[in-house]
């Protein structure tokens, strides 16, 4: 009896702890996917700086570059600084101070006066690259991609891209990553309902904390000191000197709300439309087209050495998010009749703005960056990694006067072009 009671002990214990098992595997399967799929995603505290000598002292300390080495960059306008800085002995401070006094930019010459930037909502490639005609197409000509050119002056030049995205693809997880350089996660997805403002480095920010005397290109440097010796003289009117260089760019937007949600103050004149609506199709459109006249008209880069970029009346960036595409493929699809209409009326828009682009006078240089935040399904969804979904156009057109490349040829935000375009 005690050898058959011992033997049933067992067996009862397993089914008193069997109910517990399944559970517990469960949830230690669903912490392991929580944790790998949804990776986390953690703000870092660290900020760009455009202090004097900051790109130098970054190559130098974190890459092990050399002295000879950074000047080399310097004598090819790669990099901002100062040959005196290069005289000091072997072993001197390994920083190299920004030349300020010839030079604008932070860490390379700055040779962009003033750029727009178009966020289309779910710009796919093939709408950009075939249902555009006015705007990009009118722009564009294929051309073999082993034709290319890195030096022009006096010149307009366009190019269009492949945009891949990475998914999540959703309006606020992409314009995090457009605008801090960090990738996505699922995990962010519920700040897609707003409260999700950026507290990291990014270039809006960054344009908000360089000072005036920094951004300026050399050329514009003399005129901006001879302007302000003679408000001097006149009793000081207008901004005061440390007044004008504490201050940061002017910036506007227009557009889908979400880029308020993220930058609450960073925008100098904003314009924010409701965009979770997606019935609406025309409400955040007809809004951009509202203001985006008078905010072109006060772009800087207009040829009058932009003396009011000192007064505070100039725009240095305008940012517009046009919504009605992604708005009209949720509703109907991509290949209804509204998404035909609504393609037509992005392209008279997009022709307005890149007008004003190639209106740029001779010596002056500005940019326009046009491309969606993602694609869209064939279906009008978006937010998986399907090919339709990540594949959005990424278009960039500049008018100028330079040498130095500035980012149409130094392609940054976008990679992986199918197709590649160049001006007529």
């Amino acid at each position: 009896m005690e050898g058959a009671g011992g033997s049933r002990r067992p067996r009862h214990f397993f089914l008193q702890v069997f109910p517990f098992i399944v559970p517990t595997l469960a949830l230690a399967g669903l912490l392991r996917f929580s944790t790998s799929f949804f990776l986390a995603r953690r703000s870092l505290p660290t900020t760009s700086s455009c202090g004097h000598g900051e790109a130098s002292k970054l190559l130098v300390d974190v890459l092990g570059l050399s002295l000879d080495e950074v000047k080399h960059l310097v004598d090819e306008g790669l990099l901002v600084g100062n040959d005196d800085d290069f005289s000091r002995a072997s072993g001197a401070d390994a920083s190299v101070a920004s030349n300020g006094d010839d030079v604008g930019g932070c860490w390379t010459p700055r040779t962009v006066d003033a750029a727009v930037v178009v966020v289309v909502d779910a710009l796919r490639f093939d709408f950009a690259a075939g249902r555009l005609p006015k705007s990009i197409g009118s722009r564009l000509q294929r051309v073999p991609t082993s034709s290319s050119s890195s030096s022009f002056s006096s010149s307009s030049r366009s190019q269009l891209f492949t945009f891949v995205a990475d998914p999540p693809t959703v309006t606020m997880q992409r314009l995090k990553g457009l605008t801090t350089g960090g990738l996505p996660t699922f995990a962010d997805i519920s700040g897609n309902f707003g409260g999700a403002n950026i507290d990291e480095d990014s270039w809006v920010q960054q344009l908000r904390d360089v000072p005036v005397e920094r951004r300026r290109r050399r050329q514009d440097r003399h005129d901006a000191s001879t302007s302000t010796s003679a408000s001097t003289s006149n009793g000081g009117e207008g901004l005061g000197e440390q007044q004008q260089q504490n201050r940061g760019a002017r910036l506007a937007f227009v557009g889908d709300d979400t880029w308020i949600d993220l930058f609450p103050v960073q925008f100098d004149d904003a314009h924010p439309y409701p965009s979770f609506n997606t019935r609406d199709l025309d409400t955040v459109d007809d809004g951009c087209m509202k203001h985006l006249p008078r905010l072109l008209q006060n772009l800087g880069g207009d040829g009058d050495n932009d003396k009011r970029f000192d007064d505070g009346e100039k725009f240095e960036l305008v940012v517009a998010h046009f919504l009605g595409v992604d708005h009209v493929g949720h509703t109907y699809g991509p290949n209804d009749r509204h998404m035909t209409e609504k393609l037509g009326q992005i392209d008279d828009a997009l022709s307005y703005v890149l007008d004003r682009i190639d209106s740029t006078p001779d010596h002056f240089c500005r940019a326009a960056f046009v491309f969606g935040d993602h694609g869209m399904s064939e279906e009008g969804n978006h937010g998986g990694g399907t090919e339709d979904e990540i594949n959005a156009a990424g278009y960039e057109g500049e008018k100028g006067y330079h040498g130095t490349p500035s980012g149409i040829d130094n392609t940054a935000a976008t990679f992986g072009g199918v197709l590649r375009f160049q001006r007529r």
